[in-house]
């Protein structure tokens, strides 16, 4: 999927303001990445019982509703870079990384036969922080430009979001009530790892100019995706 040696230097024309990184992605990176390596080894723990048991097609018992998002093998890009990376370019408010959680909470509940594992995490962040920003902000970037922040084709970003909005059943709204619950949420796990600061609420954007293109690789859900270079 996404690979940091990916990242061209000859086309990038870097912000003219320096972006400080909100704490909220940090502690999200820190929540996604421990449920990640969880259910990773669950899923072999799983798989390596399965093939003990000659059992044919071991995947078979893990559930095909997040299967759209998967790539073949995990990115070589961390999810704290990878936020770091849709915060820096497309200048999403800190709320929309929030929301973003809200909707891959909502998943792992509604679908709990489908995990969140490191070959999906990374395109359902960048669908779901796209579409909250549509939600939340008032000025945002369009999916072309999301699709090459995010390292995938802007036809595979297009039916990314439409996968998400149908498996979400289209409940997109986060009430002020709920949205606080996740930050106070948040906030919990801050204090877990020894920091005792609040999570961002606010919005404020800064205008950039480009961002540097980062390729694509190894793709299963598409066929003969497009990288870019």
């Amino acid at each position: 999927m996404l690979a940091t040696d990916d990242y061209p230097t000859h086309q990038i024309r870097q912000p003219d303001t320096e972006t400080t990184t909100p704490r909220v992605l940090t502690i999200i990176s820190t929540v996604l990445e421990k449920l990640v390596a969880r259910n990773d080894r669950l899923v072999e723990v799983l798989r390596e019982q399965l093939d003990g048991l000659n059992f044919n097609g071991s995947s078979a018992w893990l559930g095909k509703s997040l299967h759209a998002f998967d790539g073949v093998r995990a990115p070589n890009i961390s999810i704290t870079k990878y936020l770091e990376r849709i915060y820096k370019y497309t200048n999403c408010s800190p709320s929309c990384f929030v929301v973003g959680y809200v909707f891959i909470d909502r998943l792992a509940h509604k679908h709990p036969d489908s995990l969140v594992i490191s070959l999906n995490v990374h395109r359902l962040l960048v669908a779901s922080v796209m579409v909250a920003s549509k939600i939340l902000d008032d000025a945002h970037y369009n999916n072309a430009f999301f699709a090459r922040v995010g390292g995938v084709s802007n036809a595979e970003l297009n039916r990314l979001e439409l996968e998400l909005l149908f498996l979400l059943d289209f409940g997109v709204t986060v009430s002020s009530r709920v949205f606080e619950s996740y930050c106070f949420h948040l906030e919990r796990e801050m204090l877990k790892n020894g920091g005792g600061q609040k999570v961002e609420r606010g919005i404020s954007p800064v205008a950039i100019d480009d961002a540097t293109e980062i390729s694509v690789e190894d793709t299963q859900c598409c066929s003969s995706p497009q990288a870019v270079d």
